[in-house]
């Protein structure tokens, strides 16, 4: 190692200012603090971001693409029987996966690209 370099690091180390950025930790530590307060109702300022998840119509998704439920299943990796309960009203998708349908129902193609990557 370069003495020159050495030197360098230890004269700035000594009257270097004091981080005055929060750690991660503490960021998280606050957030979840105001979180609580804010279910409270003692925290009125806290900002809360509020997602409308979309309704999905499976079966419309499927066959405007022109594929059978097991082709559908099999290209988006859905398990064929939880498929079916969903078209059938046995069961409804969760929100996350009522993103991915609509995604689907929107952009199939880049839905198909992620998938072909990851595999």
């Amino acid at each position: 190692m370069n003495m020159k370099s050495k030197s360098k690091r230890a004269a700035k180390a000594p009257g270097r200012a004091p981080n005055k950025r929060p750690t991660v930790g503490a960021r998280i530590a606050e957030g979840l603090e105001q979180a609580i307060a804010w279910t409270r109702g003692e925290n009125k300022d806290a900002r809360v971001t509020l997602v409308q998840v979309p309704e999905v119509d499976v079966r419309a998704v499927r066959t405007n693409m022109g594929l059978s439920q097991a082709q559908f299943a099999t290209k988006f990796g859905f398990p064929p029987a939880t498929l079916r309960n969903w078209e059938q009203g046995r069961a409804r998708p969760d929100a996350p996966t009522r993103v991915l349908l609509a995604v689907i129902a929107k952009h199939p193609e880049a839905v198909e690209d992620v998938l072909r990557k990851a595999s």
